[in-house]
């Protein structure tokens, strides 16, 4: 996983000449902005590219979407920084100053796959966590998953009514919770606060989504 992370990065790095390359950058530098001005929908609209903002350690701005593999999606930022998500959920990082964690992944029953029909149930979710900052391998976190209620949600300035989870974390050097804001008819996951390292959380928002969910 660690190779084909580097590798992943060192070919979207490799390819900021072309001209696709030079509009995705572009559309970074439009949103990173967002904290200063307001974005302009249609003029995000226009740009062929899911986008979504991304929020912490040490990453502020934008990423696109410029390759899918499967189920997995890598996100871009503008200085050769890497997300990978599958699910809504992230699953790798890249580059990022603060924090990275090498591989996430989810290890039995996954419910984020049925999120719009847990209902007041509760789930589990075990994940192991591969971080390279001090070896830390095969970490594995359990997590307590409870949708919190409908919240009202303001995106690019169109408020949704979306599902509210919180996923309790709790494994060696893990303490916190996950939160996700997902589509009551679909679980397509809009918003999220999601841990990457102990201590490190992203926050994601889905500005341009990949799949058809901005109905």
């Amino acid at each position: 996983m660690i190779a084909r992370v580097a590798l992943l990065a060192t070919l979207l790095a490799t390819s900021a000449c072309s001209s696709s390359s030079r509009t995705a950058l572009d559309t970074m530098k439009l949103v990173g902005n967002r904290w200063k001005s307001p974005v302009r929908v249609e003029k995000l609209d226009s740009v062929p590219y899911p986008v979504m903002q991304v929020e912490g350690a040490g990453y502020r701005g934008a990423m696109v979407m410029t390759a899918i593999d499967g189920s997995r999606q890598a996100w871009y930022g503008g200085q050769g920084e890497l997300m990978l998500l599958r699910d809504g959920l992230v699953v790798g990082t890249h580059g990022l100053a603060e924090a990275n964690v090498d591989e996430i992944r989810i290890e039995g029953d996954n419910p984020f796959l049925r999120l719009s029909a847990l209902g007041g149930e509760q789930a589990t979710v075990t994940r192991r966590y591969d971080w390279r900052d001090g070896y830390r391998y095969g970490v594995v976190v359990e997590g307590r998953l409870q949708q919190r209620g409908s919240e009202r949600v303001e995106i690019l300035g169109k408020e949704r009514d979306l599902l509210h989870f919180e996923e309790s974390l709790s494994g060696p050097g893990v303490r916190g919770s996950n939160h996700y804001w997902a589509d009551p008819g679909t679980g397509f996951i809009w918003k999220s606060r999601q841990l990457v390292a102990p201590g490190t959380w992203v926050e994601l928002v889905q500005l341009k989504p990949y799949q058809e969910a901005r109905k």
